[in-house]
């Protein structure tokens, strides 16, 4: 239809043409590909302020309409005093979060002068020998160094490492004793400084960083770059919270806490805990990886000269199965924090489960595992960005991230497409060293990793299933492959989700399809594998995000975008069952885990405060505390007065069924929201316990779980109807297979210790017990509850709106 208008422009003069050169810019493919362009031209040239629909409004001057825009902003600068002044209610990147927390600086790669400097600071960084032995404040022992190898290039020595001996872990512990109450007594304000001077100390020293993480943990420099970057968002997170949070007379630290932190995140996942723990003024006893020791290292001399005491943070390195396990057999440990596999976590919780504090509380564990990460698509989704969004879950960091994608659904009408397109998007990947920016995926940790990996892959095909390959080929890369610990990116095909029992840690993607009508089904079926870290869903239809997000039980969703990368502050990470103990790294109730004592309205202030700069998004409160109320009232008619003063009190305390807002970039929705757990098993033997583990359950929206005796039977009749429905009864509760993922118990140490030792045995997901003496009241609610962070891509469906309103 351009044909006559064409033909007008470079026609000849003397035919009354306008004969001028025409650049045709037009659409070129299948009617497929050009229904998407049509769609958004017509959303461009419908907007108010398009060319288009200007052009039609014959009360707009010309003059207005073919105004250079160069001019207008010219003219604008001229008012302003400043040419491109940025609007005042938008921040700028490094004011992403409000005035009270720096955002992290990242590497523009597209900069040419800054990737010289890069290239001479990596270059000073490989002929550097770097050094890991244990950082304590004690008598050092000898002992041998051992190489630490880059797993893309078996050649290259990143440098030397040294195990830390037994006689320095006992050292290191007394030195962490005597210190944590210095520690603890410096003010708040003093500790968040200390850790806002370790956030600039590690931007300034990004790019020797970068170096390390690159040659000693396969990075690519897009990956090291966020790494840094994350590590630096979690100190001045945890900074920012301590200092406006806590006082050091109401906020009491729980003492030396451990720090296991794994390979894939050396530097982050690391730094955060440390941070955390740091922050809520514990002493540290950090144990990195045994693969990535010189990063962790680096880590610890920049937190030392940034003003932490050497006694108040010391460095362990070494294998887990010797430093770890006696840093957290060691009595003297008050808490445990870890990221890595379930079965480890299993491990520490048996090992940690028969010991109380002074106070009589069990030794808290914070542990962060994998899982079996689902992203659903429907047919409803766009093929490019889903494939875009896979990739990108799927293969980025070899697939080495806990929230990597494992299982991709597809619905069954879009699959086949879908597939295709996926296919030709993997052998596009460039697979080598990381040291090149060209490439895309890295190699595997190790050898032992890909041995598991590649024995899976055999597994699979042996079954019969499709399994497909690729990489895009260079003869340089080629001849790196087989020296390092490199595996393709893999897709596998399944006949069912339930084929899949376990995570595999590396670049394999499985496949299933399912039909529109089993979607419900599909997210049963994602729930009970028992992991609940990430899920993501790509569909442009509202009511099946809202099916999809209300049915998942799973710690972090991500709608029509990748489903790794989560940001400190803006997406809170970590999972429920299998997947994690909680709470989230990076969210507002992970320092609480870290104390001993605070004030029974401390996480409600903190969560206030955060309210009153963004208001609740939604709650559904009112409708979960109708049992509470039930049984409030049931108090007062049985003049059971401490009961209702106490239900009263919980009532306001809870937080289950809010939703919060949460910071973020422009074109993306987060929220958190904070849900009650399913069901809490409650032990006590006499009636006023009883009742007060009922009123905190109840207060935050669950449901309990009694032992099936004659004293809960008699109390369970005199109850009203409403707080019946929330109550179930087990005979057996260690053999029944009624599930429960809190417990509250009221009794004697022993049997405390008893209780704790007999949870951790039952296998499956941990869960977390809150022991008090007979007649205590202080039952922390928030233990009750899960987080679910939800991020949205506001852009994938029209952009955001709320623009349209700033003015």
């Amino acid at each position: 239809m351009g044909e006559p208008l064409y033909e007008q422009v470079v026609g000849k003069v003397a035919d009354g043409k306008l004969n001028r050169p025409c650049r045709i810019y037009a659409p070129v493919g299948t009617h497929e590909t050009l229904l998407a362009y049509l769609v958004r031209r017509l959303l461009e040239n419908g907007a108010n302020t398009s060319f288009v629909n200007r052009i039609a409004d014959a009360t707009l001057p010309l003059d207005e309409l073919v105004a250079d825009p160069v001019l207008a902003v010219e003219a604008l600068a001229a008012t302003e005093g400043q040419l491109g002044l940025p609007h005042p209610r938008i921040p700028l990147p490094r004011e992403l979060y409000g005035d009270k927390r720096v955002n992290s600086s990242g590497l523009d790669l597209s900069n040419e002068q800054l990737l010289a400097s890069l290239s001479s600071a990596l270059l000073t960084s490989a002929v550097q020998q770097w050094r890991a032995e244990p950082i304590i404040d004690a008598e050092l022992d000898q002992g041998v160094e051992q190489p630490v190898i880059n797993p893309a290039e078996p050649s290259d020595i990143v440098g030397y490492v040294r195990e830390t001996t037994e006689d320095e872990v006992s050292r290191a512990l007394d030195a962490a004793a005597a210190a944590g109450p210095i520690w603890f007594a410096t003010p708040p304000e003093q500790r968040a400084a200390v850790l806002e001077r370790a956030a600039e100390l590690m931007e300034s020293q990004l790019q020797s960083l970068l170096g390390i993480l690159v040659r000693e943990a396969g990075k690519t420099f897009n990956n090291a770059i966020a790494e840094v970057r994350e590590a630096v968002d979690f100190l001045h997170y945890y900074a920012g919270q301590v200092r406006d949070d806590f006082a050091n007379d109401s906020h009491r630290p729980l003492g030396p806490v451990v720090c296991i932190s794994p390979w894939n995140f050396p530097l982050a996942i690391f730094t955060g805990q440390i941070a955390a723990a740091l922050a809520a003024g514990n002493s540290v006893l950090a144990k990195p990886a045994e693969q990535t020791p010189l990063v962790a290292a680096q880590a610890v001399r920049i937190l030392l000269e940034a003003g932490i005491p050497q006694g108040v943070l010391q460095l362990l390195p070494g294998q887990g199965e010797s430093v770890g396990a006696r840093l957290v057999n060691d009595a003297r440990v008050r808490g445990v924090m870890f990221t890595g596999s379930t079965d480890v976590a299993g491990i520490l919780q048996r090992s940690i489960a028969g010991r109380l504090d002074p106070q009589g509380r069990p030794t808290p564990l914070i542990a962060e595992t994998g899982g079996l990460n689902a992203m659903i698509v429907d047919s409803s989704a766009l093929t490019e960005q889903v494939v875009t969004d896979v990739v990108a879950s799927a293969f980025d960091s070899a697939g080495q991230r806990c929230s990597a994608l494992r299982i991709l659904c597809i619905q069954e009408d879009v699959a086949e497409h879908t597939l295709q397109m996926l296919r030709g998007a993997m052998a596009e990947c460039r697979m080598g060293n990381p040291e090149r920016l060209s490439t895309d995926i890295g190699p595997v940790i190790d050898a032992d990793a890909k041995t598991g990996i590649e024995r899976h892959i055999q597994a699979m095909r042996a079954k019969g299933r499709k399994v497909y390959q690729a990489a895009q080929s260079n003869a340089q890369d080629e001849k790196e492959w087989p020296r390092g610990t490199f595996i393709k990116p893999t897709l596998i095909e399944l006949e069912s989700f339930d084929e899949l029992q376990k995570e595999i840690f590396g670049p394999v993607l499985h496949v299933v399809r399912f039909q529109r009508a089993n979607l419900e089904a599909l997210v049963d079926q994602i729930n009970a594998a028992g992991y609940g870290l990430t899920l993501g869903i790509h569909t442009r239809i509202d009511e099946t995000i809202a099916r999809v997000t209300e049915r998942a039980k799973v710690g972090n969703l991500y709608v029509n975008r990748n489903m790794v990368g989560a940001v400190v502050g803006v997406q809170p990470f970590g999972g429920e069952g299998l997947s994690g103990t909680g709470p989230k790294a990076g969210g507002p109730l992970y320092l609480y885990r870290l104390l001993a004592h605070r004030p029974e309205d401390a996480v409600q202030r903190t969560l206030n405060r955060q309210d009153a700069e963004r208001p609740l998004e939604a709650t559904a409160r009112p409708a979960l505390l109708m049992p509470h109320q039930a049984l409030e009232k049931w108090a007062t008619a049985e003049n059971l007065r401490d009961l209702a003063t106490l239900a009263q009190r919980y009532a306001e305390l809870g937080q289950g069924g809010t939703v919060r807002p949460l910071p973020g970039p422009t074109g993306e929705r987060n929220t958190y929201a904070l849900l009650p757990r399913e069901r809490v098993l409650c032990l006590a033997d006499n009636e006023a316990d009883a009742l007060t583990q009922l009123a905190a359950v109840l207060a935050v929206g669950s449901q309990a779980l009694w032992v099936d005796t004659e004293l809960q039977r008699t109390l369970y009749r005199r109850l009203p109807a409403d707080v019946q429905a929330c109550i179930r009864f087990s005979k057996d509760w260690q053999n029944d297979k009624l599930e429960f993922d809190a417990a509250i118990y009221h009794g004697d140490a022993d049997q405390l210790r008893t209780l704790c030792e007999q949870i951790a045995q039952r296998g499956g997901a941990i869960v977390s017990v809150q022991g008090f003496a007979h007649g205590e009241t202080n039952i922390l609610l928030e233990r009750l509850l899960v987080e679910r962070s939800l991020s949205v891509n506001t852009a994938a469906a029209g952009g955001n709106a709320s623009l349209m309103s700033i003015g």
